[in-house]
């Protein structure tokens, strides 16, 4: 058993490539020697902004031999009429370097044919993973690529070495410019090198003792973190450990070293969100706080290098710190000697997107629109909601958010508590914006998230209304996002707003303003992109295809209520008697559907029941859907579905002994109307055509 080695040595890249580079190389390399035949342990691959390594033990010395059956032309096709072979099987063997001697007869499906046996496989290790090196390097993708000087190749970065390595033997290939051997680099000014590696397996020593290169990004991110809780711990605090900050920080380093900072205390007067963007956005750097949760005057930073003077080095670090404060400290102080009225004065400056008009426009909508959703989901909240609605934008002309972008939102909560808006008008402006993403937190508090729902229905029905609908991946105002939000808000907080009222009462607010965006049309879209969203975040929970689609099929309005359908519809699948329930109902709706031309009376007439099991149907429903009604009021979907199965046996033995499309009319239509009656009520909970029995 063998072990290989490849280390691809570049200008540093960006951390953020650094993810996905480790992943496709690793996939990449086992897919492709599991398909050349070649047996191989487990596939290890590392990152640093220099290097990307492939690491694979337990290398087979050889390729897998195969033997394959080919079939060439048919035995009938194959001989001439002396009995010669003819062309097409001297052809075939030829072409698969073999004589006709070579050839035998075998039966197939389709008849006989003349087949060979063709052996493959069998090479040497090094000989396959020379073809394999360049065609996965040169496959990997990079968010950005560049060429440079004369070179046709294009990389993330300038390559600078190639070292490939089957234990002492070198894998020739060349990639771009650069030959692979067994020399390696490593760290900038702690072991730069070149070095010389003379097996594969001593590589991981060359590279950390010679070259003081940490390749493993785990191990990198465990020594950043020790090392930081360390140096916390000296100033008797707790390092501010932002998960995707670290993941960056880890990625810019190959020789991790935390150093501890620190700034006056003066500038803990500024709020913790505007010192930790200061540190964390522009200095990738993490805050200190004390046991109180109280921010301490102190940082931490990583080091790409062991300082031979570290008081200078924390010194210039602390310079560079000091210089964002005192902007924001600035801001801050501006900011504070300003209030929410001059801030949507500017507002009237700030245009929102195309032809929807300013931010001053968007919030005197979003104030409507919050007032509307309160009505329907928390009356008592239909000021406070307002109120938010209004001065959700403010925060974006303040001085903070024009440096601090990341901050819009925070600042606006942040100066709300600090100007005399209520706690709850101050909440909501922070939550307005969540969530940012599938996974992100949702809005706390009840105004927060009618704030939230507002924001994103009028954004959406704007953009709807323009017709600036996403295509393919591209997105650029977030609608994919702002369906998604609602999609989650409005569940987590147990309401269950009509959503095309909201977009209509959105779109309403638009051509009060002189906007007159198409209606109807603008509303059938939104509501089909709207159940596309739903259903793709359905089945990413886990969800069942026909289930959803049943389920979304009867009406999507209330998101709510079907994900509550939807969910009562799951758990009736798994019961007895499920598929013979929809195969009923798909037969009533069937039949209904077939003869939706006929003109039907609104109920039916007892005196033209004929047959003992239309009369025994007729007495059922009319105990049956009075209670299906009030359980559709009460929102008991279950329930409802339960009575399906108490519902089949009248309803099949109605199928087994009457003609439904008898030749009287009169007789047709009053079945036909016990029929729709019972269509109706199971079709507000599920479409069962959608579903597969």
């Amino acid at each position: 058993m063998a072990t290989f080695l490849l280390e691809v040595g570049s200008e540093e890249l960006p951390s953020r490539f650094l993810g996905t580079e480790e992943v496709e190389l690793g996939e990449r390399f086992a897919a492709a020697l599991d398909e050349a035949g070649l047996g191989h342990g487990r596939v290890r691959t590392m990152t640093t902004p220099r290097r990307a390594v492939v690491h694979i033990e337990d290398m087979q010395p050889v390729q897998r031999e195969r033997e394959e059956v080919i079939l060439g032309p048919s035995a009938r096709a194959a001989y001439n009429a002396d009995g010669t072979p003819g062309k097409a099987l001297e052809g075939f063997t030829r072409s698969n370097g073999l004589a006709v001697a070579d050839a035998f007869r075998t039966r197939t499906e389709k008849g006989e044919y003349m087949a060979v046996r063709k052996r493959g496989g069998g090479a040497p290790a090094a000989e396959i993973l020379a073809g394999i090196c360049p065609a996965v390097l040169n496959g990997l993708p990079f968010a950005k690529r560049m060429r440079w000087g004369a070179h046709s190749l294009a990389w993330g970065r300038p390559l600078r070495w190639i070292l490939a390595l089957l234990d002492t033997e070198i894998i020739p290939f060349t990639l771009g410019p650069v030959q692979s051997g067994r020399q390696t680099f490593g760290h900038r000014v702690h072991g730069f090198g070149p070095f010389d590696v003379p097996h594969a397996g001593a590589w991981q020593d060359v590279i950390t003792e010679l070259g003081a290169v940490t390749p493993d990004g785990r191990t990198r991110r465990c020594r950043i973190r020790n090392g930081g809780d360390e140096l916390a711990l000296s100033v008797r605090g707790k390092a501010l450990w932002k998960e995707s900050l670290l993941d960056e920080v880890q990625g810019l380093t190959e020789h991790p070293v935390p150093l501890l900072g620190d700034f006056d205390p003066d500038f803990l007067e500024m709020p913790r969100e505007v010192l930790l963007t200061s540190m964390e956005n522009h200095q990738k750097s993490f805050g200190i706080e004390a046991s109180d949760g109280s921010l301490l005057p102190h940082f931490l930073t990583v080091l790409n290098v062991t300082p031979e003077d570290a008081p200078l080095v924390k010194n210039g670090w602390e310079r560079v710190l000091r210089a964002r404060l005192e902007d924001a400290r600035f801001f801050w102080q501006a900011d504070m000697k300003e209030n929410f009225d001059l801030w949507l004065e500017k507002l009237e400056h700030v245009i929102f997107i195309g032809n929807l008009g300013n931010m001053g426009d968007k919030t005197r909508r979003l104030e409507n629109l919050c007032r509307l959703l309160a009505r329907q989901c928390a009356p008592d909240l239909v000021e406070t909601a307002a109120r938010a609605g209004r001065l959700s934008k403010a925060d974006l002309v303040t001085g903070l958010v024009r440096e601090f972008d990341d901050l819009q939102g925070v600042m606006g909560g942040i100066y709300a508590g600090r100007k005399g808006e209520t706690p709850e008008v101050a909440r909501a402006l922070r939550e307005q914006y969540l969530p940012a993403g599938p996974d992100s937190p949702l809005p706390q508090s009840l105004t927060g998230a009618l704030l939230s729902l507002a924001d994103k229905a009028d954004t959406l029905a704007g953009c709807f209304g323009l017709n600036m609908i996403p295509t393919g991946a591209a997105d650029p105002n977030g609608l994919r996002r702002c369906a998604l939000g609602i999609i989650r808000i409005v569940p987590a907080f147990g309401l269950d707003p009509d959503i095309r009222t909201l977009f209509a009462g959105a779109l309403r607010n638009y051509a009060v303003q002189g906007k007159n965006l198409p209606g109807e049309e603008t509303l059938d879209k939104l509501m089909e992109f709207m159940a596309g969203r739903l259903r793709g975040h359905i089945l990413s929970q886990g969800g069942e295809t026909p289930l959803a689609d049943a389920a979304l099929n009867a009406g999507m309005d209330r998101i709510g209520d079907c994900l509550a359908r939807l969910a009562a519809l799951t758990a009736f699948s798994r019961e007895d008697g499920f598929m013979e329930a929809v195969r009923t109902f798909k037969r009533v709706a069937n039949i209904v559907r077939k003869q939706e031309g006929e003109a039907l009376p609104d109920d039916w007439d007892t005196a033209l029941l004929s047959e003992d099991a239309e009369k025994n149907l007729a007495a059922v429903l009319r105990d049956m859907l009075p209670r299906l009604d009030n359980l559709r009021i009460a929102g008991d979907h279950a329930a409802a579905l339960a009575c399906l199965t108490e519902l089949r046996p009248a309803v099949d033995s109605f199928f087994d002994n009457v003609m439904v499309l008898c030749e009287d009319a009169a007789a047709r239509n009053n079945r036909l109307t016990m029929l729709r009656a019972l269509r109706s009520r199971f079709a507000r909970i599920a479409d069962f055509a959608a579903l597969q029995v």
